[in-house]
């Protein structure tokens, strides 16, 4: 199987976000991608700022225009693609992440059980998380997802290792403190951070990171004995691909 990591630059514009990650799904294709994997919250980012009259409206349902947009598109693809979003359901958000599959199908949703992603003071009614991880099985084996701040869990990680999946999808969005994009700090201070805690998940993981003034991009292949396999530069908008 052939994956692509996506990094796409996000905007404030919900349709100009969507028609990167169509776009980005193109051209997965047209290299002989199997699975397209995007960042975390690829339609808006992580914008959100645990006021719930702004954050409402960057939540996205499953059944929304938008994710089905990409739906759409991967069934006339034919290709799975893995992204994440910020989840609207009944009211509360989730910050998740979806696997749709050839035939435009959403088959597997996990939400993210860290809470990192919004203040420790965001109203519980509004700002939920999931529970556990679980796998789901795939054409090209068990996968699982692990979203930002779950993969430095280590129950989290440790529950992975139990499942033994065979492909851990890491959407994920991360900013380095005083901001810019040094690729020589993230070698050296932030990237063994992620080698250790795959290594103890023991199995392959695709990272993807979202970009724009904050955020750094990049994208990551790590192997199971926790070694970086291929990646992408910081601040780039690019796909790197990786034979399974």
């Amino acid at each position: 199987m052939l994956a692509a990591l996506a990094v796409q630059r996000v905007t404030t514009s919900l349709d100009q976000n969507l028609e990167e990650l169509l776009r980005s799904m193109r051209r997965a294709v047209e290299r002989g991608a199997d699975l397209v994997v995007f960042a975390e919250a690829s339609f808006t980012g992580l914008a959100n700022d645990d006021v719930p009259d702004h954050d409402a409206a960057l939540g996205t349902p499953v059944a929304g225009a938008l994710v089905q947009a990409v739906c759409a598109e991967a069934k006339r693809l034919r290709l799975h693609v893995a992204l994440g979003l910020l989840e609207e359901d009944q009211g509360r958000l989730y910050d998740s992440a979806l696997l749709i599959d050839r035939s435009g199908k959403a088959v597997f949703r996990y939400r993210r059980v860290s809470p990192g992603w919004h203040g420790p003071d965001a109203d519980p009614r509004i700002y939920g998380e999931g529970r556990d991880v679980a796998c789901f099985e795939t054409e090209f084996g068990r996968v699982a997802f692990l979203i930002c701040g779950d993969l430095f869990d280590d129950r989290l990680v440790g529950r992975v290792r139990e499942e033994r999946p065979d492909l851990l999808l890491v959407p994920f969005a991360r900013a380095l403190a005083g901001g810019g994009h040094d690729q020589t700090r993230w070698d050296q201070d932030e990237l063994p951070q992620y080698e250790a805690q795959v290594r103890k998940a023991r199995t392959t993981a695709l990272l993807v990171n979202y970009l724009d003034d904050d955020y750094v991009g990049g994208a990551m292949v790590i192997g199971a004995d926790g070694r970086l396999r291929a990646s992408l530069p910081l601040g780039c908008v690019d796909i790197l691909l990786a034979r399974l």
